[in-house]
């Protein structure tokens, strides 16, 4: 990966046209041929790039670009469009290239897979009386992240990191197709998730669905609460 920190210009055109105007950025060209310009600001979003497959070509200005104090031409062109990112370097502060090898990939803790097996393993959690049935029990729709049963009958979970009310709609959708199954019903709705929006409480409860808060840090051995002050 090539850092260059400079004072440019940059214009893109192609699909759309932008345009930013001369300050002192960052740009970063990645092996792959990806090009981003960022700023210091704007967290992780560049202000604008040029994704792969892409060519870069770094040429000379010509005499009007000289004058208005360009010293290089930096032309990146898309392989499958018609887009070009061209950035016109004024004034290069530092500039270095890295090798960073293969990259593993990002590794996700806490999705939903690993609370729906955490609950699963710790179905007591819903209450006492409670035992596991399945896990990704079938229905038309789409599978029930967990089948229980409960002290007054069965009990569909649905598991989500954080819930809103999409959640809860999709519970409805499930508990109203597991009670027509005269072998199930009644079946009681649970939705379980690390936060849970109060809007998607409001609509859980007022339906009748029960909401249960997840700590995944406690459920995986990590975290005592007990021996938390707060």
């Amino acid at each position: 990966m090539r850092l260059v920190i400079a004072t440019c210009s940059v214009n893109y055109s192609g699909r759309l046209n932008a345009q930013l105007p001369r300050a002192k950025r960052l740009l970063m060209v990645k092996a792959d041929g990806g090009v981003l310009i960022h700023s210091d600001g704007g967290s992780y979003k560049p202000l604008n790039w040029m994704s792969p497959p892409a060519r870069m070509k770094v040429s000379e200005p010509d005499d009007q670009q000289r004058e208005a104090g360009i010293t290089e031409v930096w032309t990146v062109n898309a392989d499958k469009s018609d887009d070009t990112l061209r950035i016109l370097v004024s004034e290069v502060e530092h500039d270095s290239s890295h090798e960073l090898g293969m990259d593993p990939g990002l590794i996700k803790d806490g999705v939903e897979s690993d609370l729906q097996r955490l609950l699963a393993e710790q179905i007591e959690r819903l209450g006492d009386g409670h035992s596991l049935i399945r896990r990704e029990h079938p229905t038309p729709i789409g599978p029930v992240d967990i089948l229980a049963k409960g002290p007054d009958g069965h009990v569909a979970v649905e598991l989500k990191r954080r819930g809103d009310i999409d959640g809860v709609e999709q519970l409805t959708r499930y508990l109203d197709l597991l009670n027509r199954d005269p072998l199930l019903a009644p079946v009681e709705g649970i939705f379980a998730a690390q936060q849970i929006k109060p809007q998607a409480r409001t609509l859980a409860e007022d339906r009748g669905i029960r909401c249960v808060v997840l700590d995944y840090d406690e459920m995986r051995g990590v975290d005592d609460a007990e021996s938390r002050l707060f």
